[in-house]
């Protein structure tokens, strides 16, 4: 029996690829949309989604998600700010849209045995779970952002993009003239469209405030800022202090709207605590050696864990540079760097 097959298609090169791989394969393949705002732009990418399915020639549902984008994703974007955390959205997009809202529709309303996306990631069944393993393209790790997915939703997930590197699916999409051949990469944060960054946006919607930059090593006032949410940690542009070496953003106190600044020698640790810790799999190991992440930027470092109830302790060797609130710190296994989970800093 042919096998029904969701694909979120956001009308951008990879979704599309996958439609058209999936396709090729012999499934049953239909394209589901999420309308994530009510704005000219997420109504553009429903019309550019539409024409790759009626390219592909497969059925086309748009779905509404933009009450439920609105409270779980924007809103916990601009709480997060607020409290001083630094936020990533497209971790809780594909926790409660990809995975949440459009995987429901597509599993419980359509009847599809599976939904499937272009993210650059491959699954293996090993030892009775389903693993996350790192695609062929070493430039795209995607299992940073897929870190809360647990075994059902991995059960009915497919990644066709898995095999190939972003220069594969070019040239697909040209030699099948897909509407999206010639579709830029999609930026980090979808609901902030350039000529608009992160900083306007956040001063858009908070009221300017004077505050302190406070030398974290002696509690000295270097000077003033209009508020603690334009500052993230690790910052070194922008902050607008003289001093005898670049300055850098150490720390936020949100409740007293203090910025604490350091060298760079001050943004280094080598250990943090974390809770609330979403394995991909169960852990039967009290302790154990990974390769982490603290951010998705960065190449994957050697790290210690030790289990203590349900806090992890976490020991970085070498240690890490700015260790930021809000952020996700997530585990990979060292010697074949399959997902072994994640959780909020």
């Amino acid at each position: 029996m042919t096998k029904k097959v969701a694909v979120a298609l956001s009308g951008g090169v990879d979704s599309s690829v996958t439609a058209l791989l999936l396709k090729q394969q012999g499934y049953e393949v239909v394209g589901v949309t999420a309308k994530t705002t009510k704005s000219p732009e997420a109504e553009q990418v429903v019309q550019n989604a539409r024409r790759v399915a009626e390219k592909l020639e497969i059925p086309f549902y748009p779905l509404d998600v933009s009450d439920v984008f609105e409270e779980k994703v924007i809103k916990y974007f601009e709480e997060s700010y607020k409290n001083g955390e630094t936020p990533n959205p497209c971790i809780m997009c594909n926790k409660y849209m990809k995975w949440g809202v459009l995987f429901d529709y597509a599993i419980q309303e359509l009847g599809a045995d599976f939904i499937a996306t272009g993210h650059y990631a491959k699954i293996k069944h090993d030892d009775g779970f389903v693993k996350f393993y790192p695609a062929s393209d070493e430039h795209k790790d995607q299992l940073y952002f897929l870190f809360l997915l647990n075994q059902s939703q991995l059960e009915r997930t497919l990644f066709p993009l898995s095999d190939y590197v972003k220069s594969d699916i070019r040239r697909i999409a040209e030699e099948n003239d897909l509407p999206s051949k010639s579709s830029k990469e999609s930026q980090d944060i979808c609901f902030i469209k350039a000529p608009m960054t992160t900083k306007k946006y956040l001063n858009n919607i908070l009221e300017a405030k004077q505050g302190n930059f406070v030398e974290k090593s002696s509690g000295k006032v270097l000077g003033q800022h209009q508020g603690f949410w334009q500052y993230t940690i690790g910052q070194r542009k922008g902050i607008g202090l003289a001093a005898p070496e670049a300055l850098y953003v150490t720390g936020i106190d949100a409740g007293t709207n203090t910025v604490y600044v350091g060298y760079k020698d001050e943004l280094y640790s080598d250990s943090l605590v974390l809770k609330n810790m979403n394995w991909s799999y169960p852990q039967t190991e009290a302790e154990f050696d990974f390769m982490a992440k603290i951010r998705y930027n960065m190449q994957a470092v050697p790290a210690h864990a030790e289990i203590c109830g349900d806090e992890i302790r976490i020991t970085f060797n070498p240690a890490v540079s700015a260790i930021a609130k809000g952020q996700a710190c997530v585990l990979y296994d060292k010697d074949d760097g399959h997902l072994l989970g994640g959780a909020f800093i």
